[in-house]
């Protein structure tokens, strides 16, 4: 056989080498680049890797949505030691609660954690974008804000070191534990009869401290005297306690009455503006707008736990996540599914 090739040969030989060894080269280039720009982008993001996004993110993980949580580290319940009325976790240590939930929901494969701190959210070609703290972007289909509130505490000298301890804010979290302890109710108006009501099937030992001149209807002051639920009108000063046990309230004229425990209902703002940014309403009382789908009033963008009602409690954070979960990922569903 002759080994002699005609010169069209030759080109076409060495054309089909050039070929081979060009091809790899660039195209791996190309999976690289594709790889390193789709690492950032997700199904869903969740912001706030507490209760209710942890819960959303497992509806989302076992549904095999790529999920990013972002969290800040800064739960709202943070300054409680014991958490209470959530079956199978009555008394548990909230962080405990937490980590154990964070560790079950990473098992899912598709699901990322980043520590960080979400700053800026923006609508983007196919769903949002969020920036955070170190420049890191993220982009999503669909976003969840799982962010709770930031409590506003008053100007009362040791407030903040009773809130969640002896300071509370909820009966049916915290009422239990201070059963038949002198209890101070610091409010006025109805929502201080609405508690005073509450809480008297807790204990009888009830004073109501108005901070003022007492607002009661006639009829509620007749309620509270038949109950013997005394009524203090003064401004609170500083709270006496021993490492957030709380002994007495100190009052601005300079005396003070002994207690153990006190409820307070105090101001707060969103932790997270972003949703605000992006456009969702929020309710009269400051909390994010959203249907019996956790779906807020922005086309993809859902919201759940402490941020969009006051029921502030870990059951009901864990189930408006769940709910939050389940409701996106039947919308990706919905739209994928063509």
């Amino acid at each position: 056989m002759s080994n002699t090739f005609t010169r069209r040969e030759i080109i076409k030989q060495g054309g089909l080498a050039l070929t081979a060894l060009a091809l790899p080269f660039p195209l791996t280039i190309f999976s690289k680049f594709n790889s390193m720009k789709n690492k950032n982008q997700f199904d869903v993001i969740i912001i706030g890797g507490s209760y209710a996004g942890l819960s959303a993110a497992m509806a989302l993980g076992r549904s095999l949505r790529n999920v990013l949580i972002i969290d800040s580290g800064k739960p709202c319940n943070r300054y409680t030691p014991h958490s209470h009325n959530f079956i199978t976790q009555d008394g548990a240590v909230p962080r405990e609660i937490a980590a154990k939930a964070k560790e079950q929901v990473l098992q899912y494969d598709t699901v990322k954690f980043s520590e960080g701190y979400a700053t800026k959210g923006r609508k983007a070609e196919n769903g949002y974008e969020i920036t955070i703290q170190s420049g890191e972007q993220f982009s999503a289909k669909k976003l969840v804000f799982a962010t709770g509130i930031k409590d506003v505490f008053p100007d009362i000298k040791g407030f903040e070191d009773c809130w969640g301890k002896t300071v509370i804010h909820c009966p049916y979290c915290h009422g239990y534990e201070f059963k038949g302890t002198q209890t101070a109710i610091i409010a006025n108006g109805d929502r201080a009869f609405h508690l005073a009501s509450l809480v008297h099937n807790l204990t009888d030992k009830i004073t109501i401290v108005t901070g003022g001149k007492a607002d009661f209807k006639d009829a509620q002051f007749a309620k509270l005297k038949n109950h013997q639920i005394h009524i203090v009108e003064k401004a609170v000063k500083a709270i006496q306690h021993q490492n957030g046990n709380m002994t007495a309230l100190i009052f601005e004229d300079g005396t003070e009455e002994n207690f153990g425990a006190a409820y307070a209902t105090i101001p707060f703002e969103q932790h997270c503006q972003i949703p605000l940014d992006l456009g969702c309403e929020v309710t009269e009382t400051g909390h994010i707008k959203v249907d019996m789908f956790q779906k807020t009033t922005v086309p993809g963008i859902y919201a759940c736990g402490d941020n969009t009602n006051p029921l502030r409690s870990v059951a009901n954070a864990v189930s408006t996540g769940n709910i939050a979960g389940a409701a996106i990922n039947n919308e990706l569903t919905e739209e994928e599914f063509l």
